[in-house]
């Protein structure tokens, strides 16, 4: 009993850590906006290697960000139980309005993936001396 008593206070210090970063997940939407926009007019200004890097690096923290806080609004859909009970958890993870939450952490997923793979830019290495 004890135990179980213990687990469940860690999965409420979780549930409270995932509630303040789900929190912010508008504002981190925001900031994917902005540095997209950032690193397409870097892009279209013909900037320099390194500074379309550093936007690219930029626009990758953001995504990754709102990903993480993506997936922290999923857990806190699913609920305190499903830290802890993986049956409940699959329960939950079926019902619409979590659904909709896993498929807008996924999509942010995958745009970071795809960003990671295509979209930073390489900086040249400057020779040893």
């Amino acid at each position: 009993m004890r135990l179980a008593k213990q687990d469940m206070t860690k999965a409420r210090e979780h549930l409270a850590q995932d509630e303040e970063r789900a929190e912010r997940l508008p504002e981190l939407l925001r900031s994917v906006v902005e540095a997209e926009r950032a690193l397409d007019s870097a892009r279209e200004a013909g900037a320099p290697v390194e500074e379309v890097h550093e936007r690219g690096v930029e626009l990758d923290t953001a995504l990754t960000e709102a990903m993480r806080a993506a997936y922290a609004q999923e857990r806190v859909l699913v609920g305190v139980k499903g830290y802890d009970d993986r049956i409940k958890r699959r329960k939950r993870l079926a019902r619409p309005e979590i659904k909709q939450a896993t498929q807008v952490a996924e999509r942010l997923l995958t745009a970071r993936e795809a960003h990671r793979l295509d979209g930073i830019q390489r900086v040249p290495r400057s020779p040893v001396a």
